[in-house]
């Protein structure tokens, strides 16, 4: 279900300088099919939303309109109907009490990354990015932490496995089980995939690899059943994919990474941007916000994690 129609008013002066064209106005569509954002020049343009047939404006403040923007920011979709009900009357529920309103949407936003389709869509792909390729992008001092995947690939590759997913919708096991290992066969076969596992490998030095990069995952009964798996023909697309999703869905991969993927979500969705982009030129934000979160053993709301990001001047002045 889309989110209520607004109305949109935009009020622009352009000012032209002698010998200079004025700015142009210009739409960027991150995602088709989701909201587009529109530029005047360099500038945001920030559209006023207004309730149909009213002068009253819709903010993120609002539990409807925050609760479609979780929808929209982590499970790249629009919310289902009784999805979208659950959710807002959780914030709704509390009345007129602000405490209880402040921690329900720390807990309703934060439910989003914790999904069984966000788990299973964006979770599972930054998985499948470590496994293949290990942490990749983060500061240079040595031990800092680092992450495996940037917003530009994560972004495509969720949306191929979230495709036609609505999870309680009759079906959506299977499909969505279609849906991963059709991404994996495909994963594989890419050509930087294929650079890093070259078709000479052997069974056992292909799941090592991958088991280095996951951070060693795996015991050495599990490793054992994978390189069986591949037995003669490692090389085997279909057989690599089963590998790569079994290392990707592995219990202790899931358990390590899970903080380290929280806090780059917040990134990702919130502030629709990598960690060391836009006003930051380094990772320092994320560092922080991880060894926050790990020293309250992933307890989101007693480390603030998620309230420092919704109340922040950059998210809010989205809207």
């Amino acid at each position: 279900m889309r989110f209520l129609s607004a109305t949109i008013l935009i009020a622009l002066a352009a000012i032209a300088t002698f010998g200079q064209s004025p700015p142009t106005l210009r739409i960027v569509t991150e995602t088709p099919g989701l909201p587009s954002e529109l530029f005047y020049g360099d500038v945001k343009v920030k559209p006023l939303r207004l309730r149909p047939g009213t002068n009253v404006p819709i903010t993120i403040n609002d539990p409807d309109f925050y609760v479609s923007q979780q929808y929209v920011d982590f499970l790249g979709r629009f919310p289902d109907q009784s999805g979208f009900g659950f959710w807002q009357n959780e914030i709704t529920s509390c009345g007129g009490n602000a405490g209880c309103v402040e921690v329900k949407r720390i807990n309703v936003s934060a439910a989003f990354f914790l999904s069984i389709e966000f788990q299973d869509t964006g979770y599972l792909v930054y998985k499948m990015h470590k496994a293949a390729f290990g942490d990749r992008f983060g500061n240079s001092q040595p031990g800092s932490p680092k992450v495996p995947i940037r917003r530009a690939e994560f972004l495509p590759d969720t949306k191929t496995i979230a495709n036609g997913i609505v999870v309680g919708d009759p079906g959506w096991e299977n499909a969505l089980n279609a849906n991963k290992n059709a991404f994996a066969l495909a994963f594989v076969q890419r050509a930087a995939f294929q650079t890093a596992f070259p078709a000479g490998l052997t069974a056992q030095q292909f799941v090592d690899q991958l088991d280095n990069n996951a951070g060693q995952v795996l015991n050495s009964g599990e490793k054992a059943n994978l390189v069986s798996i591949l037995g003669g023909t490692p090389a085997d697309p279909a057989k690599r994919a089963q590998v790569l999703r079994s290392i990707a869905d592995n219990q202790n991969m899931h358990s390590q990474n899970l903080n380290k993927a929280f806090v780059l979500m917040q990134y990702f969705g919130y502030l629709r941007r990598d960690p060391d982009s836009g006003p930051d030129t380094n990772f320092d934000g994320y560092n922080f916000w991880l060894q926050k979160l790990n020293d309250f053993n992933g307890n989101y709301v007693n480390a603030e994690m998620v309230k420092a990001f919704i109340v922040s001047g950059e998210y809010l002045n989205r809207f």
